[in-house]
């Protein structure tokens, strides 16, 4: 394993690269900027959490103080579209509320659970399935993988924190509908979507940024709420499969992962490789992974992910937000820049490695 010294490094410099990041001229085709921390999306909502986790196993005040005063911002000038991936910003909070008491954050909170609950204005689409409606575009008929960590996870911290059980019963029956439109148990592997209207999963993609929002989201959950001992065991068993068809699928040369899991023509995507490594790492340590199985591949991708964390701390080679794709061939398409959940998902993997069990 890279020496602690050297990761403490990476993740101070990866961390603030990120509380720093502008949109550097790229020309973004969705309605809110998935690259400026300054604004409220999936992207920004990712690289939230990744700060707070950084926060908490450092103790660094500057981290906390720039977290309330991203989200006091945010709050003032206004919110603009409450939807699937506009919820992920809201998972950070549950946390800052438990820390800050602010009241403001918990009306927020409230609210929020209650667009999803009560009024039930996230979409519902087949099997009462949450429908991932984007900013500007309720996509019609469509599930994502995406959803377990954009919108289930608040909301299971949500429901704890504010005492909803109905809110733990939601997400348990949105994973167990998402596994069952989503995962193929030939592959071990998830497809990035499915559409009800046409009772497809699009071009039956093994997408790898998707997939690892299953594997590090559900290691998330399962640490922060305690669920029904058989659901647990259903969660665990589809992700120890899926992590088992990681492996094999794993870059020979360095452990990482093609942004088509199943293809190497298609690029290395350091986004996804930094969540699937974090997932595998947590599996481990918390003894649901054998780590035998698993150390030769943890060392080798430790060790050349690191390579992909520049001098100014931004990590290369992510992937820019990605609509389902109809062929293999969009998604090698998606052009690579600077993107918050690249590093928020780099800082998850480091800090992980920091745990006194890798050392």
């Amino acid at each position: 394993m890279t020496g602690c010294s050297e990761i403490e490094v990476k993740l101070n410099l990866v961390s603030n690269k990120m509380m720093s990041l502008k949109n550097n001229g790229m020309e973004e085709k969705f309605p809110i900027s998935l690259i400026d921390i300054d604004c409220w999306e999936w992207p920004q909502g990712v690289g939230l959490f990744g700060l707070y986790k950084y926060y908490k196993i450092s103790g660094k005040q500057e981290i906390l103080e720039f977290l309330v005063q991203w989200f006091d911002d945010r709050m003032e000038e206004g919110i603009l579209e409450k939807n699937v991936n506009t919820t992920a910003p809201m998972l950070t909070l549950t946390y800052l509320y438990e820390i800050t008491g602010k009241e403001s954050y918990l009306r927020l909170i409230e609210e929020w659970v209650d667009w999803i609950m009560k009024d039930k204005k996230l979409i519902r689409t087949g099997d009462d399935c949450f429908q991932h409606m984007i900013t500007g575009d309720p996509n019609d008929g469509e599930i994502l993988i995406d959803t377990i960590f954009m919108t289930l996870l608040f909301l299971a911290r949500a429901g704890k924190i504010i005492n909803r059980k109905d809110c733990i019963d939601e997400v348990n029956y949105q994973i167990l509908n998402h596994i069952k439109y989503l995962f193929n148990k030939n592959t071990g592997l998830f497809y990035h979507g499915f559409n009800f209207n046409h009772n497809h999963n699009y071009g039956e993609v093994y997408w790898a940024r998707g997939n690892s929002w299953y594997t590090v989201g559900i290691m998330e959950l399962l640490s922060e709420i305690t669920i029904d001992h058989a659901l647990q065991r259903y969660f665990l068993s589809v992700y120890k499969a899926q992590v088992k068809a990681l492996k094999r699928y794993a870059d020979k040369d360095n452990g990482l992962w093609h942004t088509v899991i199943d293809d190497e023509t298609s690029y290395i995507e350091i986004s996804g490789s930094a969540a699937f490594l974090c997932g595998i790492m947590q599996g481990v340590r918390n003894g649901i992974l054998e780590r035998k199985e698993y150390e030769e591949l943890i060392q080798k991708a430790m060790l050349h992910i690191m390579d992909y964390i520049s001098e100014d701390g931004t990590v290369l080679n992510v992937s820019y937000g990605t609509p389902i794709g109809s062929t293999k061939e969009c998604y090698k398409e998606i052009p690579c820049c600077p993107m918050t959940y690249g590093q928020a998902l780099m800082i998850l993997n480091l800090q992980e490695a920091l745990m006194e069990y890798w050392h």
